[in-house]
C-alpha cells in the first residue's frame, strides 16, 4: 500500500472510532433532552378572553344518569369553575355559584332556557354554560379497575354582542383518570379518583379563559 493510500485509510479508521466513541455520548444527550422537555412547560395563550371587564355566571347541565350517579358534580363544577375564572379570566364581576345553584333547585325548568335567557335572568354580559356530556370513573360493567372519563363542552354567550342568541365560543374537554392502567380501589380510593378527575376538568375548562403554564407532555 502506497503513502497515500495508507494516510487515506489510518483518517477512516479514526473517524469510525471517533464515531463510535461518540455515539454512545450522543444518545445520553439525546435521552437527557428528552426527558428535560416531557418534565418541562411552557405557555400558552387563552382561546377566549371576552371575560376581561365584563360580568359573568357559570352554568353547569348534566344528564340525569350522571346526577344520579354523582349528586354533587354540579354543585362542584359550578363552585370550582366560577371560583377560577373570577380569580384568574379578568372579570368585572360574577353572579356567585351559590346564587346560580339556589336558581337551577328552585326553576327545575331553567332546563328549557336559552342561554341569553339565562344571561338575561342573570343580569350578566357573558354566560358560561358548561354541558357535561359523560362522567364517570370506570368503564361500564367493571367496577374493578378505574378508568375514568370526563367528557364536556365550553360555550360562551354574549348577552351584550351583536347575535346573543349564538355561542361566541365553543370548545370541547375530555379528561381522563387515573394515567397508569389497571389501577384497582385497593390501590386507590373512590374519592381519590373521583377528586383527580374533577380537578382535571376543572382546570382545562378553566384554562380556556386566561394565559397559563402546561407541561410539555400532559398526562390527560
Amino acid at each position: 500500500m502506497k503513502g497515500g493510500q495508507i494516510g487515506v485509510a489510518v483518517a477512516v479508521c479514526a473517524a469510525l472510532l471517533a464515531a463510535a466513541v461518540a455515539s454512545p455520548g450522543c444518545q445520553i444527550v439525546g435521552a437527557m433532552a428528552a426527558s428535560a422537555h416531557r418534565s418541562g412547560s411552557h405557555e400558552v395563550k387563552a382561546k377566549y378572553r371576552g371575560l376581561e371587564d365584563k360580568t359573568f355566571a357559570v352554568v353547569v347541565s348534566a344528564d340525569r344518569s350522571i346526577q344520579a350517579d354523582h349528586p354533587d358534580i354540579v354543585i362542584t363544577l359550578t363552585r370550582e369553575i366560577s371560583r377560577r375564572l373570577a380569580a384568574d379570566a379578568g372579570a368585572s364581576g360574577y353572579v356567585p355559584p351559590n346564587e346560580v345553584l339556589a336558581f337551577q333547585f328552585q326553576r327545575p325548568n331553567w332546563v328549557a332556557m336559552t342561554p341569553q335567557q339565562l344571561a338575561e335572568e342573570f343580569g350578566v354580559q357573558r354566560l358560561v354554560y358548561v354541558d357535561l356530556a359523560e362522567y364517570r370513573l370506570t368503564d361500564p360493567g367493571n367496577p374493578y379497575v378505574w378508568k375514568g372519563v370526563a367528557i364536556g363542552s365550553v360555550s360562551v354567550t354574549e348577552a351584550d354582542g351583536s347575535m346573543p342568541s349564538l355561542f361566541a365560543f365553543r370548545e370541547s374537554i375530555r379528561v381522563t383518570y387515573p394515567d397508569a392502567e389497571g389501577v384497582s380501589p385497593l390501590e386507590q380510593p373512590r374519592d381519590t379518583v373521583k377528586l383527580a378527575l374533577t380537578t382535571r376538568f376543572v382546570q382545562r375548562a378553566s384554562w380556556l379563559f386566561f394565559d397559563h403554564t402546561e407541561k410539555n407532555v400532559m398526562e390527560y
